[in-house]
């Protein structure tokens, strides 16, 4: 062989290398929340974990959102490539197009399918160590920052209301941004936030503070008609036992139009990078086998796969 002719060949072999690992590459759009959210910051920890777990094979593409019903409407017009989050309950009525579908259902809504639980919306009632609030009883006549607009102020409003505490609790005209200030000048008593555990704002309260995060017993949840969480002893500073509350589950959804080996995949890599992405963000170390059970309509057929091969607990509905 001349050397034309090998240098023509090593040509040739490059090329289709190089073809060959761009055509390997998948890539795959995460839609996840705004970008000052804390959901958008696991939605770039999720990407990074992928791109590491599968040496590149894989490339996350974070999408900024504006909501989670936005990323259902989404699956109308999106292709196998997407993946979004939502809590179960928002796929349940875009699928019965009831609620905020009602009149603009679609056959894609059907094709919606799990793929992992994230960190769940957690609600927490925090409260000044020294005010005297132990349980929910004991906020008649207190003072409480409930924010506006939000997840947690409207499902705290809900909370008063279902334990008899409406127009007994003062509530404060202050920004939830401005909640662990006013609890330390004495402003207010307490404030509710709901986010993922450990919440930044209540280790800051604890921390600087010192707070009790009120429990709620099994009648008291099951009025609320939320899942219940129980945060760990020990997760905020001063906290000597678990704390038993409530949250919305939030899971990683894509349809039946991705590919089960990129749906496996991506899942048997989420799980087995979690533990790493809980060292640089403790609310990964609350997302165990026990959330499956919030997954509450099918799974991607891919990532059935990998939960069945891991030993996951399923129940029929998800299959």
């Amino acid at each position: 062989m001349n050397s034309f002719v090998r240098a023509l060949a090593i040509g040739i072999f490059g090329m289709a290398v190089a073809f060959g690992s761009a055509f390997a590459e998948t890539k795959v759009t995460y839609k996840s929340a705004k970008t000052a959210s804390s959901y958008y910051q696991m939605a770039v920890q999720i990407a990074e974990a992928i791109k590491a777990g599968t040496d590149g094979d894989i490339i996350v593409t974070v999408e900024e959102s504006q909501g989670s019903v936005q990323n259902v409407m989404e699956v109308r017009a999106r292709g196998g490539d997407y993946v979004f989050t939502t809590p179960p309950a928002l796929v349940r009525l875009a699928q019965g197009e009831k609620a905020m579908f009602e009149g603009k259902g679609h056959p894609k809504f059907a094709e919606i399918r799990a793929l992992f639980p994230i960190p769940s919306l957690t609600m927490h009632f925090v409260m000044r160590a020294d005010s005297g609030v132990s349980d929910f009883a004991d906020l008649e006549g207190k003072t409480i920052l409930l924010g506006k607009g939000s997840f947690g102020a409207r499902e705290g409003e809900k909370y008063l209301g279902l334990f008899g505490l409406d127009g007994k609790v003062e509530l404060a005209d202050v920004e939830l941004s401005n909640a662990v200030p006013a609890l330390k000048n004495g402003q207010i008593d307490g404030f509710v936030t709901a986010g993922s555990f450990p919440a930044p704002n209540v280790i800051e309260a604890a921390a600087s503070t010192g707070v009790t995060v009120l429990s709620l017993d099994d009648d008291q949840i099951a009025k609320t008609k939320r899942a219940k969480l129980v945060i760990p002893a020990g997760t905020y500073t001063g906290q000597d036992a678990p704390i038993t509350t409530t949250s919305l589950p939030v899971v990683a959804y894509t349809t039946t139009a991705m590919d089960d080996d990129t749906a496996y995949q991506l899942t048997k890599t989420f799980w087995e990078q979690k533990a790493a992405m809980g060292e640089g963000a403790a609310w990964w170390n609350g997302v165990n086998e026990g959330l499956m059970e919030n997954i509450t309509g099918q799974i991607h057929s891919g990532a059935l796969r990998y939960y069945k091969e891991a030993g996951f607990p399923l129940t029929d509905a998800q299959m």
